[in-house]
Formats: C-alpha cells, sequence, structure tokens
C-alpha cells in the first residue's frame, strides 16, 4: 500500500548547514580531517558548577517530570537574570521553560497563527523560522536588512509589510548570521506598529565592542521573548530554553506545552539553575576570548578575498559575501568541503537575499580557526576557478 505523506510538510526545507555539517561527519569517519565552522557549536565546555550540578541532580534523584512551566526554582532565577540582563521585572508565572528555545518558539506561533495568518521575519534570518511558521499553517513574509547599515531593521519596510493577516514581527537581536544587535529605537520602533514582536535572544550576552541589545521587553509586555542556555553558557547538548509571554497567553501555552512536551528534564533544569547562579565569569571569560577569534576569522577571511561587510557586534558568526565565485552558495560550500575539508554555511539557508554568502563561526576553538584558515588557503586558487 503506497503511504501519502503530508502535503503541508513539502514547504519544510532542510536546515542546509547541517547538511553540510553532516557530510563532513562522514568524511571525518572516513578519515578526513574535516574543520567544522558551519554550526553555532560553542568551542567551550559548560561552566564548571554546571556539569557538578548534573552529576549531584542525577545522584539526588532528580529523574521525573516537573511542573510543565519548569521547576519554579528556575523560573525565579530566569526572573532575575532578566531584571539583571534586560533591566526589565517578569514575574516567574510569564516563564515556559522548554526543552530548547526552538520548541518555545514553536509553542508560540502555534498560539498566534491560524491557517494563512502572517508572521514577518527579518532577513538574513536563521534558517528555521520560515519552516517553523510553515509547519503552524502560517505564512513567513520576509523584510530585508542590509550591510549597509549593519543589518538593522527598516521599521518602515516592516510597517509596509503589516497585513490585517499578520500576527507577528519575528526577530533576533544579536542575530544569526549576521550579529547585528538592534539599538533600542528600532525595537522601540516595532513595538509601537501594534504587532506583536517575537524577539529571539538566544545570544544575548555575547556582545562585543560595547555593544547593546535592547529587548522589546523594555517597552511592552505584550511581546515574546525566546532565549536559553545553549549559546551562552555552551549548553547546546542539554537542549534548555524558555519563552517570556504576556500573562494572557500563558494558559494556552501551558496547554499546548503538556500535550506536545510534557516538561524539559528535572537534571537539566537543576544544571541551567547552576548556570544562572554561578555562570556569570564563565561567560565573561568566552565573550574575552571570542572577540579575539573574531577578530582572527574576520582577517582571515578578507585575506582570502572574501568581504566581510559588517563585523559582528554579537553572536559569532561572520557572514561573507562569495557572491564574485557565483550564486549557488550550496555548491560552493560542498566545493569547499570536499577541497579544503572546511564546513561552513551556505548563505542560501538563511534567505534568497543572502544567496551567494557563505557564514563562518568563530565559536570554534583558535587552533581550529587557524588550521581552517590554513587549509582553506592551499585550496583556494583551485576553488577560485570553479
Amino acid at each position: 500500500m503506497a503511504v501519502s505523506w503530508s502535503t503541508h510538510l513539502e514547504t519544510v526545507r532542510p536546515f542546509l548547514a547541517m547538511e553540510v555539517m553532516e557530510r563532513g561527519m562522514a568524511m571525518s569517519r572516513a578519515g578526513a580531517e574535516v574543520v567544522q565552522l558551519g554550526v553555532g557549536e560553542p568551542g567551550f565546555p559548560p561552566p564548571p558548577e554546571v556539569v557538578r550540578a548534573v552529576t549531584s541532580a542525577l545522584e539526588q534523584g532528580h529523574t521525573h517530570y516537573t511542573d510543565s512551566r519548569g521547576l519554579y526554582e528556575l523560573r525565579e532565577a530566569i526572573s532575575k537574570d532578566c531584571l539583571h540582563r534586560r533591566g526589565v521585572h517578569v514575574s516567574p508565572d510569564q516563564i515556559i521553560v522548554t526543552n530548547g528555545s526552538s520548541p518555545a518558539l514553536f509553542l508560540a506561533i502555534n498560539l498566534l497563527v491560524d491557517p494563512g495568518d502572517e508572521i514577518i521575519i527579518l532577513t538574513p534570518h536563521y534558517p528555521c523560522y520560515p519552516n517553523l511558521v510553515a509547519v503552524c499553517g502560517g505564512v513567513p513574509v520576509f523584510v530585508p536588512t542590509s550591510p549597509g547599515d549593519g543589518y538593522l531593521a527598516d521599521v518602515a519596510g516592516v510597517k509596509r509589510a503589516v497585513t490585517n493577516r499578520t500576527k507577528g514581527i519575528l526577530i533576533a537581536s544579536p542575530a544569526n548570521p549576521t550579529g547585528a544587535v538592534q539599538p533600542a529605537e528600532v525595537m522601540e520602533g516595532l513595538v509601537q506598529l501594534g504587532v506583536p514582536v517575537l524577539a529571539d535572544e538566544v545570544y544575548d550576552g555575547l556582545l562585543y565592542d560595547q555593544a547593546v541589545n535592547t529587548s522589546p521587553l523594555a517597552f511592552s509586555d505584550e511581546c515574546f521573548v525566546f532565549d536559553g542556555f545553549s549559546k551562552r553558557y555552551a549548553m547546546t547538548g542539554f537542549r534548555l530554553g524558555y519563552v517570556i509571554a504576556p500573562s494572557t497567553a500563558i494558559r494556552r501555552l501551558v496547554s499546548l506545552q503538556q500535550n506536545l512536551f510534557i516538561s524539559a528534564g528535572h537534571f537539566v533544569q537543576t544544571a541551567a539553575l547552576a548556570a544562572l547562579v554561578h555562570g556569570r565569569a564563565h561567560l565573561e571569560m568566552m565573550v574575552g576570548e571570542y572577540a579575539q577569534r573574531r577578530a582572527r576569522l574576520v582577517a582571515g577571511v578578507r585575506n582570502l578575498g572574501l568581504s566581510v561587510p559588517v563585523k559582528p557586534l554579537g553572536a559569532f558568526y561572520v557572514l561573507a559575501d562569495a557572491r564574485h565565485l557565483g550564486q549557488d552558495s550550496l555548491a560552493l560550500a560542498f566545493e569547499i568541503l570536499e577541497r579544503a575539508h572546511v564546513a561552513l554555511g551556505p548563505g542560501r539557508d538563511f534567505g534568497e537575499i543572502a544567496e551567494g554568502f557563505l557564514r563562518f563561526s568563530f565559536a570554534a576553538p583558535v587552533d581550529a580557526i587557524d588550521r581552517a584558515m590554513e587549509q582553506l588557503h592551499k585550496a583556494w586558487p583551485a576553488i577560485s576557478r570553479m
């Protein structure tokens, strides 16, 4: 009997940076020395207090369900962290802890979108955003940003894109893949459009050159903020995030959480609590190291003849213009992988506006960045003749 698959999933595109990474992993298993600079994997362990907290939590039996909203102690700590980093007080009752920030986004988009409704997405964008909208039956509407002004959101352009079907404005600050950090006046302008702002702040805290990130929570409590522990505390494998939501949305979000995910892991939440209590010095150390890696990578990429139009102010990515080598960034990324054994993120992943670009991550260790640059320089003459 032939199986008929759901047609709405045909709109979901592969995560291309992951496909390049996975091809690189297969090459490594076959004996090649592949350097992974295509994914956002922090090149540090978690804070040592987090590692000890995991062991202690397991020994103490923290292996059962928790409140679907998350441990109250953790939500209290997130509330305090929000006041410290964002200067905004939110109640622990406005916080739902999830299995990563992507499930938090999925919950909120499900809440907001009926079939045919629209979510505005600032682009270049994280590859999964439009797929999350599409899976929920929504329509992604892209508003471009430009390197000419540091990839700042065009508030007037967003306003022109708003229709009676618009249910949210999705923006990341600091942004993946551009490293853009939105200033207060831009974020306030977006909030004043009267459409819920959905702010992905998972890279908040990874800031350089005295950049200051401003949350929409500073201007309205009718927005949604998504955050987590993967990037700021090098806890990607822990899969823990959260959403801060308007109080009127919590009951419905909790119902979705209960049905779709039940709750995040107990011992993982205990580890996250340790990160919030003890992880500040570890974060400061990582930011200092990332700043040096950023300088090293930007210089190396420019030495290849690629343009880096904007030095990133946040996160840990460099979006480089490689359009002079052709418009098919996926083919270019695979060619680089085969010839130089360096895995990069193809610009197509981040929206049509980024086609022809390549994303480099400076989250990798310094020796990995240096090795990647050396391998790229050796292979570059052949790559340039493609």
